[in-house]
Parts: structure tokens; sequence; C-alpha cells
């Protein structure tokens, strides 16, 4: 299992919407807006690196209002 943090940001006052539609797909453990640099952090997961990308890209992404997106895989060491 691949754990992530992904790290949005949103067009001006959508996070909250963002965060909204983004809990809804499946492998989002969690979505919150918050403040900062980021609007939006949201914890992930997948079977895999590729299906991690996947969901990103495919999913995530895809949701109206987001306009940057950053992947921070979780190591563990």
């Amino acid at each position: 299992m691949v754990q992530a943090y992904i790290l949005i940001q949103t067009e001006v006052g959508k996070a909250a919407n963002v965060a909204h539609e983004i809990s809804a797909i499946p492998g989002v453990t969690q979505a919150e807006d918050v403040t900062g640099p980021y609007d939006v952090i949201v914890r992930a997961e997948a079977r895999n690196v590729d299906e991690l990308g996947k969901l990103v890209v495919a999913q995530i992404q895809a949701v109206e209002g987001i306009t940057r997106t950053l992947t921070c895989p979780i190591v563990h060491i």
C-alpha cells in the first residue's frame, strides 16, 4: 500500500467545495481545506505508485477549481 499527501492550490473561494468533492473519491482517506500556501490537503492511498498516479491525474486533478497539485508520498525510514 502506498500513501501520500496531496497539496492542492485552488481558484479563489473554491477550497471548501474542492475538499468536499475530493473526499468522495475512492482512495482518498481525508481531505481538508486549510490556510497557507496550499488550500486543500488530501491524504490518499493506493495499491502501488502507478495507481496513486492515476488517482491524482485522472480523478483528483479533474475536480473543477484546482489549479495545481503536489504529491508527497509517505516514506517510513
